[in-house]
């Protein structure tokens, strides 16, 4: 239950974060944030730790947590080392994913479709969450997958956060689509690349997600 609680926490500063509630280098206030949650300060200091380990905080000891908004390099290298980790993912489930790992992507996809006709972005994601962490670990490589799931969470308020620009939502979904046809043709290079394509912050999405950080500093 606290586990949970700390969660939706995180989840919550996130989003006061990226709407501009807590600018880059504010000190959030434990004892307020407390009373503002009403909870004891375990569970808040766990949301601290998740936002730490994706990066929108830093906790300094003896000071406090503070906003921290990655820098536009540091943004790009991190989703340019997560495509092309998801695209190894991709070529390596292509050739080892099982019949029952294939049901499961199609179910999930499934619900993200539901998901994007009800524009309900967090359950998209969380089945989007699920979508990827099946391909990890059906590259059957556990160090790759350990890996590529560690990435992901450290990027995670920064691609849900892509989900809210207009007509995202199903774009990924049709990128989905894709990525589940390539692996069930068992096409290595096609699998790779569609995955690869699908992570990549290039272009149009890389500047809205540009925007969206400097709009909250």
């Amino acid at each position: 239950m606290e586990k949970r609680r700390a969660d939706t926490i995180a989840e919550q500063l996130e989003a006061l974060i990226f709407n501009g509630t807590y600018a880059d280098g504010d000190r959030l206030d434990e004892v307020r944030l407390a009373e503002q949650f009403g909870v004891s300060r375990t569970p808040l200091r766990e949301a601290f730790q998740r936002l730490a380990l994706s990066g929108l905080l830093e906790l300094i000891p003896r000071r406090g947590a503070f906003v921290r908004q990655p820098g536009p390099v540091e943004l790009l290298e991190m989703f340019e080392v997560m495509a092309e980790l998801e695209a190894v993912c991709g070529r390596l489930a292509a050739l080892r994913i099982s019949e029952a790992a294939l049901a499961e992507l199609r179910e999930a996809n499934i619900s993200c479709q539901t998901a994007v006709t009800a524009g309900d972005v967090e359950a998209y994601y969380s089945e989007n969450e699920r979508f990827h962490s099946i391909i990890y670990q059906q590259s059957g490589n556990s160090f790759l997958a350990q890996e590529a799931a560690k990435l992901h969470k450290r990027l995670q308020p920064f691609r849900r956060q892509q989900l809210r620009f207009r007509g995202r939502m199903g774009q990924s979904m049709s990128e989905h689509e894709q990525i589940v046809r390539a692996l069930e043709a068992s096409k290595a290079e096609a699998a790779a690349d569609a995955l690869r394509n699908h992570v990549a912050v290039q272009g149009e999405k890389f500047h809205q997600l540009l925007a969206t950080l400097k709009n909250t500093a």
